[in-house]
């Protein structure tokens, strides 16, 4: 397990300290992302409360993140379906031969 540490990151003009066992480089990353989404949101919104900015940024960011989990799991059965159909055809093409049948673990 990675020893913890202290990150400065910078978001939205703040400095913060990030107490994290990540790379630097990753959370220096993470906050660059935010930044980018904050922009975004700005730039759209127009709003001038930092609290609206974080709070919209905040949920177009779970947006997006559920999004990617639902897609996720789609393509998790797809490759599940896929699998199991080709077991299927593998088991039919030898089926009269003298080898053990593939199973699929579940």
């Amino acid at each position: 397990m990675k020893e913890e540490r202290v990150v400065e990151i910078k978001v939205f003009g703040q400095t913060f300290s990030v107490k994290t066992d990540a790379d630097e480089d990753h959370i220096q990353a993470v906050a660059q992302y935010v930044n980018e989404k904050m922009d975004e949101v700005l730039r759209k919104t127009r709003s001038v409360s930092t609290l609206n900015v974080a709070i919209l940024t905040a949920l177009n960011i779970a947006d997006d993140l559920l999004k990617e989990k639902e897609q996720r799991k789609a393509l998790l059965r797809e490759v599940e379906v896929k699998s199991k159909d080709l077991v299927e055809k593998i088991n039919v093409r030898m089926a009269g031969k003298e080898v053990k049948k593939i199973q699929v673990v579940e």
